[in-house]
């Protein structure tokens, strides 16, 4: 067996442990609830106890090289400490590396544990093992209810100064736009997340627009983007609507990336990236009209409709034999294990 590493995942309703081997085979996976109802001790001792089960049933085959462990929320790279963990209570300010590498019992100035962003790892992840794996320098958001993501160069996390670069959700998109709860007004996540579509699905019912949205919402007045999609490919015209808007609005937010990043592969992931074929074709229009760049370097015949089709594919091959370089934009592979995969793969790189 091959030398591992373990990566971890932790989401304010998951809690996802994975030993993965330094080739980038997922070797086992054990999926826990997060109960922050029980305190963040409780939360670290159920994921140190599934580390510490996963490291002893492999280092009988292989060495250990270490955990990484994605967080969402701002991280102090220098010092492991969270500085800013929303949706997860009582870790804001919490030395969450000295404690896990405490109870692993690591000898003191044992480097193993790598504290992380949750969208940095997964961006790692997709260079590593997914969509981006055979492109050394890439970027990924990740959409769901807020905005994610990370850069990565020469197949490594750009941290920027401390460990804050890739926060494209608050990127922004209206200057007197909607009110982010980081402060800001107009912020990306306002207008290109989940939670941004299901609030225009709200404001369409209650402008009295949209009644097969208002009849799939009652009664309990729920709609989630994924029933909103739903409805989009049957034909219903105002969660179209929704759709391309928020296409446009995704789109303008990349075409800033691809101006100021010029890398050759970007990739969408998160639980709205299934929804590709509702909003891409606008998503791609917008940034053929607002990026210089990527008007000049998109892959040719190529609409959109599709996630990395054969016909990208083939336009993408051609240009590496002519040795030109083309924008890719495409969705994520890995789904929810791309956060595995990276942590996994961060360990390692810190050594």
């Amino acid at each position: 067996m091959p030398d591992f590493s373990i990566g971890v995942d932790l989401g304010g309703t998951n809690l996802r442990i994975a030993a993965v081997s330094d080739e980038g085979q997922l070797l086992e996976k054990i999926t826990l609830g997060t109960n922050l109802a029980l305190g963040r001790n409780h939360v670290i001792d159920e994921m140190c106890d599934a580390m510490q089960r996963l490291s002893g049933k492999y280092k009988e085959t292989g060495d250990f090289l270490g955990a990484g462990i994605g967080f969402p929320g701002l991280i102090d790279i220098a010092t492991g400490r969270l500085r800013k963990a929303v949706n997860l209570p009582g870790f804001e300010g919490y030395a969450v590396r000295e404690e896990i590498e405490r109870r692993m019992k690591f000898p003191k100035n044992d480097a193993r544990v790598v504290i992380e962003n949750d969208g940095r790892v997964a961006a790692l992840g997709e260079q590593w093992r997914g969509a981006a794996r055979n492109f050394s320098n890439a970027a990924m958001l990740t959409l769901g209810t807020g905005i994610g993501g990370g850069i990565v160069l020469g197949g490594k996390i750009w941290h920027g100064m401390n460990g804050m670069a890739g926060e494209f959700g608050h990127v922004t998109l209206e200057p007197e736009g909607r009110p982010c709860g980081c402060g800001n007004r107009g912020c990306a996540e306002q207008y290109a997340s989940a939670s941004a579509i299901v609030r225009m699905a709200q404001e369409a019912i209650a402008r009295g627009e949209a009644p097969t949205l208002a009849r799939a919402a009652a009664p309990a007045n729920e709609l989630g983007a994924e029933a909103l999609y739903k409805l989009a490919i049957q034909g219903d015209e105002q969660a179209g609507r929704i759709f391309r808007n928020f296409g446009r609005y995704l789109g303008l937010l990349l075409a800033s990336l691809v101006n100021i990043l010029n890398l050759e592969m970007f990739v969408i992931g998160g639980g709205v990236s299934s929804a590709w074929d509702a909003y891409a074709p606008s998503m791609f229009e917008e940034l053929r009209e607002r990026s210089v760049v990527y008007a000049a370097t998109a892959p040719p015949d190529f609409s959109g409709s599709d996630a990395f089709g054969k016909k990208e594919e083939g336009a993408v091959a051609q240009a590496k034999n002519r040795n030109e370089r083309k924008t890719i934009i495409t969705r994520a592979l890995l789904g929810s294990d791309a956060g595995l995969y990276g942590a996994a793969r961060v360990a390692v790189l810190a050594r």
